[in-house]
């Protein structure tokens, strides 16, 4: 009897700690070459800076479309900032009033008008499977 509970009870918290999958969809890349970065905050503080990011991924590029699947992030609340590496140095690079050079994108496929968005313009709840599409302001 001992042997079921145990056998139920790992089976049950296997379950109900599954992370849900995130697809992103990039689209509207320009130049096939180098690749999307991509980092994802979890709070204001520090949101759009590297070292506020929890995560950091990267995708190839290889044609104008391009796909990822996360499964590592927790339910929870987020907000996604990516920028196209074209020349693979790691940076986005930024003509002299620090505005990119390179295409960049948000979660909420939010445009900044004036200056850099805030955490609350792309925030969103990750609660269960979930596809973003994000078009990369070029």
């Amino acid at each position: 009897m001992n042997i079921l509970f145990l056998f139920t009870t790992l089976i049950s918290t296997l379950f109900s700690s599954e992370n849900p999958e995130l697809i992103i969809k990039v689209s509207n890349i320009e130049k096939i070459k180098g690749e999307i970065k991509i980092g994802v905050f979890n709070k204001e503080t520090n949101f759009l800076k590297e070292i506020g990011s929890i995560k950091n991924y990267a995708i190839k590029v290889n044609k104008s479309t391009a796909f990822i699947t996360i499964t590592d992030l927790p339910k929870g609340e987020y907000a996604i900032s990516m920028y196209h590496d074209e020349n693979s140095d790691n940076e986005c690079n930024r003509n002299f009033m620090g505005i990119p050079k390179e295409a960049y994108g948000f979660s909420n496929n939010f445009k900044p008008k004036f200056g850099p968005p805030k955490y609350k313009d792309c925030k969103f709840t990750l609660l269960e499977n979930k596809t973003l599409n994000i078009e990369m302001i070029n």
